[in-house]
């Protein structure tokens, strides 16, 4: 089906139309400089590799590292989607979307594939239907957070759906109608909504689905050019990665 295998790419994660932008310190960080410490102890830290320090910054903070979030995430045939990794250089290029009013900014975020406050880590999966007459296609990824944070990442995309009906730009990109949708009773708390891009001469309908557990945001895209009525990602995908998460 050509539809099918021309969305992932145009409109699964539209930030890949975006240059790559570099990212920054993750917002669970306490920002604090270290102290002054022992050549001895200096050296040591130097020689930490960036998985290291990951790992030392999510076990201070009770989150997860990347190597712990890919296990967690879903992976393979999962409630009739084939859940896949998706290549490092395409997540990249979602850093960085700035919507151009400061109250859409946790929208434009998760447009890009990340959350406004930067995560300890993040991982993602690109879901394909398993049946052709499926036209449902997406996207989802896991953030993981302090819970502090993660309960302030709901709050602000909360405010950003009531307080941008009208859509936002970002790199270029103009995304003219956000509206709120029905959320399913999962995790801690849940957001759900729709936000109409301009892709080209099309206007393409994005539903996204955003859970909360503990510290640990995911989020789930899903676009069906046929049927806006049936573009989320089904309930079932979710319940399935919400229960590997435990």
């Amino acid at each position: 089906m050509k539809l099918r295998r021309a969305l992932p790419i145009a409109a699964v994660i539209p930030a890949l139309l975006a240059m790559s932008a570099c990212s920054g310190e993750s917002a669970d960080s306490d920002g604090k400089k270290p102290k002054a410490s022992t050549s001895a102890s200096a050296g040591a830290k130097s020689k930490q590799s960036p998985e290291e320090k990951e790992a030392a910054e999510a076990k201070r903070l009770g989150a997860f590292d990347r190597k712990a979030l890919e296990k967690a995430a879903i992976t393979g045939k999962t409630a009739g989607f084939d859940a896949k990794k998706i290549a490092k250089a395409e997540v990249e290029a979602g850093r960085g979307m700035e919507a151009d009013k400061k109250a859409c900014q946790p929208l434009a975020s998760l447009i890009g594939g990340f959350t406004h406050l930067p995560a300890v880590s993040t991982v993602h999966r690109s879901l394909q239907p398993g049946e052709a007459t499926n036209a449902t296609v997406g996207s989802m990824w896991l953030a993981s957070h302090s819970e502090d944070n993660a309960t302030r990442v709901m709050k602000e995309l909360r405010a950003a759906v009531a307080d941008c009906p009208k859509g936002f730009k970002t790199l270029g990109l103009t995304y003219g109608k956000v509206e709120g949708r029905p959320a399913p009773k999962l995790g801690d708390e849940a957001v759900g909504y729709r936000i109409t891009g301009d892709i080209g001469k099309q206007k393409v309908p994005m539903t996204y689905t955003v859970v909360r557990s503990g510290g640990i945001i995911a989020a789930f895209y899903g676009v069906n050019m046929l049927d806006q009525n049936h573009a989320a990602i089904p309930e079932a995908v979710v319940k399935a990665q919400l229960e590997q998460l435990g």
